[in-house]
Order: structure tokens, then C-alpha cells, then sequence
């Protein structure tokens, strides 16, 4: 029996989309209901709203700075916005980001699908659900994204053709809220990264330990700070490349639905999600006779089948 048959919140919603900067909604879709979900690590960045296909299938939307954009990147509560998600049942999430790109082939308003990550936040965030429950665990974290749902993504850039969709590249995640220096931004092009946002460190991270397949379209806003010949971004120039982001990301949206239902819902394989699932179950280090109670307790909100109570 799963938390979700159990939870009042189970709705079984498959589907998570995390809207980033610009993001605040879905167009197209017929909303349900809008909730208001607590977890053991408090409350997500604002309601989620579930909205139903055409085909009759549920997906939830979280806005990631909340409906107002009022929540900082630092101070998002990433463990409470994955664990609500996965209260709900979901079991794949598609995440947007406003980005800045660290090369000059990709322009602002073009799209990455990032496959790798660069973690340069500074450890003030809250990274794991195990932090503090006196359970020890780690999650193989090699591929932070999943090939599955960047390649079905990428399946269907022809729906946003006045833009590139560019099909791999790494992301550095910077702590923020300030914005590069140019000689931060010239370092992270001699690694060898592609974009920059800050918000994919620990998103990413938690979703893997939620066993939730997971990726991101990561979308373009400005050219950092890297380019000489340019003045350093600013909000006004992300702002006003955000407004035909956020288009582009509705459009794009709305044309992989349905090959992502299908891989949800009608795929009985579940060829789509098999990497992420069950993946932590080798990952706990103790028996569980040495485990904190009151540690199990929380985890059995996400884990219920690893920490019974």
C-alpha cells in the first residue's frame, strides 16, 4: 500500500510541471482544484493547482517562486515542493527555469535540456529529506536528469519553431540572488557549461531522492555576464525576454502532453520513469532497528514501502 492511497491529498496525479520565472500558470488546460498541501517539511512555495488534459489525465502545477514570485531562489522550500508532489502521486516532473546562457549559440529565448549539473550553491539550502532524521542515505546522482523525458521533450521542438531547442548541455546552479560576476561567468564557460540559473540545485537532487523522474527545460534569458561587449544582465533585460519564454514554454507544453501521458499513464512498462524507480532502495546505510523512530516516521511520507510505522 502506497502513501498516496493513504494520503488525503492523493489525487493520482502523475504529472508535476515546476513553472520558474515568467511561469505562473497553464493555458489550455481545465483547472480542477487548487490545494493547499503540508508536509513534514512544511509548506511548498505556494497551492497547487491540478488541471485536467483533453484526454482526461491530472497533472499538478507548482509555481517555484509562488504565484507572486515572492519566495527568493535560497529561500524556496524545495523538500517541501518535491514532497508534495509526490503526495499527490506524482512520479514524473517537467520543471522550467529562466536561465542565463554561458555561449554564443544560444541566443535568449532559445530552450536547453540541460543533461548536467554544476553545483555552486553554497550549502545554505536544505538538500535532502534525510538531513536531521538520524537515516543515513545516498542517491546515485551521475545522470541528474532523465534522457527519457529530455528526449521526449526534445521530440517536440518543431511546436516552438522560431526558436532553437537545444538538446544537452550543463547547468551550473549558482546560490544567487545576485547575479555573476563577469569573472565568475568566464570561469563557468572555461568548464565548459552552457547556462546558468538558480534553482536546479537541490530541485533536482530531491526529486531524484523521491525516486521522481525529473528534467528541465531551461530557458534563455540573457547572455550573463561573460560578453565584453555587453553591459552585465539585469532583471529589466530577463523581464523582457521572459514574456515570449513563457509562450514558448505554454506552446511546448501543450504539444508533448500527449506522448507524455502516454508514457505516464498508458505505458504499462513504465519505461519512462523505471530509472528513478526504486532507485533508492539500496541506498540506507543502516538496518533499520538502528534508524531513528521518529526519523522513519517522517520518511514514511515519501518512503512508505522502505519505512513502515
Amino acid at each position: 500500500m502506497t502513501i498516496g492511497q493513504n494520503s488525503e491529498y492523493f489525487r493520482d496525479v502523475r504529472i508535476g510541471v515546476i513553472g520558474g520565472t515568467g511561469l505562473y500558470s497553464l493555458d489550455g488546460l481545465n483547472v480542477i482544484e487548487t490545494l493547499a498541501v503540508e508536509t513534514p517539511w512544511g509548506q511548498p512555495s505556494g497551492p497547487i493547482t491540478i488541471a485536467e488534459t483533453e484526454r482526461g489525465h491530472k497533472i499538478a502545477f507548482l509555481a517555484r517562486h509562488g504565484p507572486s514570485h515572492s519566495v527568493l531562489p535560497s529561500e524556496v522550500n524545495y523538500r517541501a515542493n518535491i514532497a508534495a508532489l509526490k503526495a499527490l502521486g506524482v512520479q514524473a516532473i517537467l520543471a522550467f527555469s529562466a536561465v542565463g546562457s554561458l555561449r554564443e549559440e544560444i541566443s535568449p529565448g532559445d530552450f536547453v535540456l540541460i543533461d548536467q549539473i554544476i553545483d555552486r550553491t553554497k550549502g545554505v539550502r536544505a538538500d535532502s529529506f534525510f538531513t536531521g532524521t538520524g537515516v543515513t542515505a545516498h542517491a546515485t546522482f551521475g545522470e541528474p536528469v532523465s534522457a527519457g523525458l529530455r528526449a521526449l521533450v526534445a521530440r517536440h521542438a518543431a511546436a516552438v519553431p522560431d526558436i532553437a531547442v537545444h538538446t544537452s548541455g550543463t547547468g551550473v546552479c549558482m546560490e544567487g540572488p545576485a547575479f555573476s560576476t563577469r569573472a565568475e561567468s568566464n570561469l563557468y564557460r572555461a568548464w565548459g557549461a552552457s547556462v546558468i540559473n538558480m534553482t536546479c540545485i537541490p530541485e533536482s537532487k530531491l526529486a531524484r531522492e523521491a525516486e521522481i523522474t525529473y528534467a528541465i527545460v531551461c530557458m534563455a534569458t540573457d547572455y550573463d555576464a561573460w560578453r565584453e561587449s555587453e553591459e552585465p544582465v539585469t532583471v529589466a533585460e530577463v523581464m523582457h525576454t521572459m514574456k515570449g519564454n513563457a509562450a514558448n514554454a505554454k506552446t511546448l507544453l501543450l504539444a508533448l502532453l500527449p506522448d507524455f501521458e502516454d508514457a505516464v499513464y498508458n505505458d504499462s512498462a513504465k519505461a519512462l520513469m523505471r530509472p528513478e524507480a526504486g532507485s533508492m532502495q539500496y541506498a540506507f546505510q543502516q538496518p533499520p532497528e538502528k534508524q531513528s523512530a521518529a526519523g522513519r516516521a517522517t520518511l514514511n511520507f515519501l518512503f512508505p514501502q522502505y519505512f513502515t510505522v
